[in-house]
């Protein structure tokens, strides 16, 4: 008599299905970041927006730790990779709030997805991991990409248009910084701690803003809603964060990686919603074009992957 049950598969137990729900959780949950920074940054300076976030964030974060029995001692050796870390956060977040102060956040969102053509690049020259021409031609037309939007938007919104592309790479350092970390590190403990020195960061710059006249980091008193708005710059990074950190504990990156571009829909989606911004055809055009890229550099990693099992066994 035949066994009539379906043969189990691996990819789709429990724990994978979990991590792909968290994924499409994040994907969903990180534009509102874009979109509580827009709302704020019509009256807030574009540094504290930067500042509240990691105060927020830490104040979140440090509950759950406890709660979730993490001790707050650091494993020796990664103070100064999470002081990297916090910086190239703050560079990183910087960059995108200053962009979509001015550019819609769909446009900004898809110049910022160069992050995996940069990331792979860095570690071919700087690690010297093993990267076919394939991957590097992909990486070559995604970037082609992001010129079909940036050189409209460069006409548009002026040397703004390029404040992705300093996201984008100060992303792909942070995500390098954070690869090493997790090894030593559980996620959520790592966030804190990175919030929290990113706030030792920023909230002396602020101070320093109290007595200078520059724009972008001098501080003001927010009223009324824009507490909110900074508040939920705060709040949406924490849980965005912990979905994505979960996602890639529970499932394998080559699983969830590729449902990173979904961001991409929310956020034309949330862009519609608030700001009533639509991309144009060119910047749709670049969508498509990194966006292809990038799942093509997916699937040849997997593919590598792959072809690497097999040869040790």
């Amino acid at each position: 008599m035949s066994d009539s049950r379906a043969p189990s598969l691996p990819y789709l137990n429990d724990r994978v299905v979990l991590g792909v729900i968290l994924m499409l959780g994040f994907c969903l949950t990180a534009p509102l970041i874009d979109v509580a920074s827009k709302l704020a940054a019509a009256t807030i300076p574009v540094g504290q927006i930067t500042t509240a976030r990691f105060v927020v964030q830490g104040a979140l974060m440090l509950p759950l730790c406890l709660l979730l029995g993490h001790g707050l001692r650091l494993p020796p050796g990664v103070v100064y990779r999470l002081v990297l870390r916090a910086l190239f956060l703050i560079l990183s977040t910087y960059f995108f709030v200053a962009a979509v102060k001015v550019m819609p956040i769909a446009d900004a969102l898809v110049i910022v997805f160069v992050e995996p053509f940069i990331l792979l690049l860095l570690g071919k020259y700087m690690y010297g991991e093993e990267v076919g021409p394939r991957r590097l031609w992909a990486s070559v037309v995604g970037f082609g990409g992001a010129l079909l939007v940036i050189q409209p938007s460069l006409v548009a919104f002026g040397l703004a248009a390029l404040y992705p592309l300093g996201t984008a790479l100060f992303f792909a350092f942070y995500m390098l910084v954070t690869r090493s970390l997790s090894r030593q590190m559980h996620p959520v403990p790592m966030q804190f701690h990175t919030s929290l020195l990113a706030a030792a960061i920023c909230l002396p710059v602020m101070l320093l803003g109290l007595g200078v006249e520059i724009p972008t980091i001098s501080p003001v008193w927010p009223e009324g809603l824009e507490w909110t708005f900074l508040a939920a710059v705060g709040a949406a990074s924490a849980l965005s964060h912990l979905m994505i950190s979960y996602a890639l504990r529970f499932a394998p990156s080559a699983t969830v990686a590729p449902l990173h571009y979904l961001e991409i829909v929310s956020a034309v989606a949330f862009g519609w919603i608030f700001f009533a911004d639509l991309p144009n055809a060119m910047t749709f055009a670049g969508m498509a074009v990194i966006t292809a890229s990038g799942l093509y550099i997916f699937h040849r990693e997997r593919v590598q992957e792959r072809s690497a099992r097999i040869t040790r066994i």
